[in-house]
C-alpha cells in the first residue's frame, strides 16, 4: 500500500514507524507527571494485550515520539486511535478533578468533540532500515537534553524515555522491546 495515499498518522501492520503526536497548540500539558503516567498506562495496556510493540519513546512537555510497530487492531479501532481516545478521556477526567479551568484551553469548535488535547493527523514515518530506526531512536533520546528543553544532562537520566533501557537495561514501565529482539 502506498503511504502517500493515507492520512498522515495511518500505519500498516507489522511495520516499524517513527510516530510523533503533539498537544494541541503545542501547550505544555504533559509537563505534569500524572498526565505522563496516563500516556504510559495507555501504552502499557496496548503492549500487554499485544496490539503494539514499542522500541523507543520519549514524552516531552508538549509532544511524544515513539518508535513502534502496530501488530493488530484493538477491536474496530487502530491502536493509535485507541491511544489518542483513551488518553484524551483520562486527561479530561484528571483536569476536571485537579484544574478544571485548564480545560478551557482545549475547547474545540469541531462538531465531533468539545475538547481536543492532541493535534489532528499525527506524523507516522515508516522506518525501512535498521540504520533509519537507530537514527530516530537517537533523535528521540536526545530530545530531553536539547538546549530548548534541558530536562536532564544525560538521556538515560530522563524518566520519561526509553534511553535508560538502551543504556542501562532498565525498563521501569515494562513497555519497551529491543528493536533487535
Amino acid at each position: 500500500m502506498n503511504i502517500f495515499h493515507k492520512r498522515q498518522g495511518q500505519m500498516d501492520f507489522k511495520q516499524a514507524y517513527f510516530y510523533t503526536d503533539s498537544i494541541n497548540n503545542f501547550r505544555h500539558l504533559l509537563a505534569d507527571d500524572n498526565l505522563k503516567l496516563i500516556v504510559i498506562n495507555s501504552w502499557k495496556y496496548l503492549v500487554e494485550n499485544e496490539f503494539i510493540e514499542i522500541y523507543g519513546y520519549v514524552i516531552m512537555p508538549n509532544h511524544i515520539h515513539l518508535i513502534w510497530n502496530i501488530l493488530k487492531m484493538n477491536g474496530k479501532e487502530s491502536p493509535a486511535g485507541s491511544f489518542a481516545k483513551y488518553t484524551a478521556h483520562q486527561f479530561r477526567k484528571y483536569l476536571l478533578q485537579t484544574n478544571p479551568t485548564l480545560l478551557e484551553q482545549y475547547q474545540s469548535d469541531k462538531t465531533d468533540r468539545s475538547i481536543q488535547f492532541w493535534k489532528r493527523d499525527p506524523l507516522a514515518i515508516p522506518l525501512t532500515s535498521e540504520v533509519n530506526l537507530i537514527q530516530k531512536l537517537e533523535y528521540i533520546h536526545q530530545n530531553p537534553i536539547r538546549e530548548k528543553w534541558l530536562l536532564c544532562q544525560h538521556p538515560e537520566e530522563y524518566k520519561w524515555s526509553s534511553a535508560k533501557f538502551y543504556v542501562l537495561g532498565d525498563d521501569e514501565f515494562g513497555i519497551v522491546k529491543h528493536f533487535r529482539a
